[in-house]
């Protein structure tokens, strides 16, 4: 396989190798461009876990984290963002009731962000229901959010936000209350609008002006890995085909393609990307 011009990067994906494809959808972002994937945790049913405390999520993450490995050894870089996923309110809070499940929800990041704290991942994710939902679901979202928050603080380290489409301006005031640096905090599945980083899906219309206009932003496929759901939301080969295919219409020229793909992936994960050799 020819060497790789420059770093591709997809900003959200994720990797399933017991309900979804797994190592073999890897290799095919790997075969159409790909070099670089921010792999983010599944919701704990795709695990078959219902967690009761914090340390519940502990296997969710080992998994992710044993999927990063696999993937690695086909020479692609993998940066791991753990965190708990804001839809799992509304399973918990059936189970063990509203502060029960905010509860659950706040452990579940703190042990995320413990393995931060070891070197085991580069970020957190957190955010709320991006369904219509209860105002009772929408405030205690809210308080589990904030804690991801105080947390991504405490840690320096970047916060994925998974939430309503729209530009979540509320949440950038709130970040930025919380001391985190604003180029930290992304806005996964954004609009270009958001005041947060966007990450945008590969197909986004916006992507040649936002060069023009040197906007910061990341691209992301939102792969989700699943048999019952082939190719949602994108696939694993969209990033790094959509984005020779910009290149090649010179819709965007190469000096963006490092900017979105390595530059600010580093700036808002604080990591290094590099291209293999």
């Amino acid at each position: 396989m020819k060497p790789p011009a420059f770093p591709i990067t997809d900003n959200h994906i994720h990797l399933d190798p017991i309900n979804g494809r797994g190592i073999e959808a890897a290799k095919d972002f790997q075969r159409a461009g790909g070099t670089h994937m921010v792999l983010v945790t599944k919701p704990s049913w795709s695990h078959g876990i219902l967690p009761r405390d914090g340390s519940g999520f502990a296997a969710v993450f080992d998994a992710t984290i044993a999927t990063a490995e696999q993937v690695r050894s086909l020479g692609l870089g993998v940066f791991i963002v753990l965190g708990v996923h804001p839809a799992e309110i509304t399973r918990l809070s059936g189970i063990c009731g509203m502060d029960g499940a905010v509860a659950v929800m706040q452990d579940g990041l703190s042990t995320a962000a413990r393995y931060v704290a070891e070197g085991k991942a580069v970020g957190l994710k957190s955010g709320r229901p991006h369904y219509a939902a209860s105002p009772e679901i929408m405030e205690a979202s809210q308080q589990v959010l904030i804690h991801a928050i105080a947390l991504a603080a405490d840690h320096h380290c970047a916060l994925q936000i998974h939430a309503e489409s729209g530009p979540c301006s509320d949440i950038a005031e709130l970040a930025r209350k919380s001391g985190i640096d604003s180029l930290r905090v992304i806005k996964h599945y954004a609009v270009p609008e958001t005041p947060l980083v966007p990450s945008l899906l590969a197909r986004h219309p916006a992507i040649p002006d936002l060069c023009k206009r040197n906007v910061r932003f990341l691209m992301e496929s939102d792969f989700m890995d699943e048999d019952s759901r082939p190719g949602a939301v994108s696939g694993p080969k969209s990033v790094p085909r959509s984005t020779l295919h910009l290149l090649h219409e010179h819709a965007i020229s190469e000096e963006d393609v490092w900017r979105i793909h390595a530059e600010t992936v580093a700036k808002v994960y604080g990591v290094d990307v590099r291209l293999p050799v």
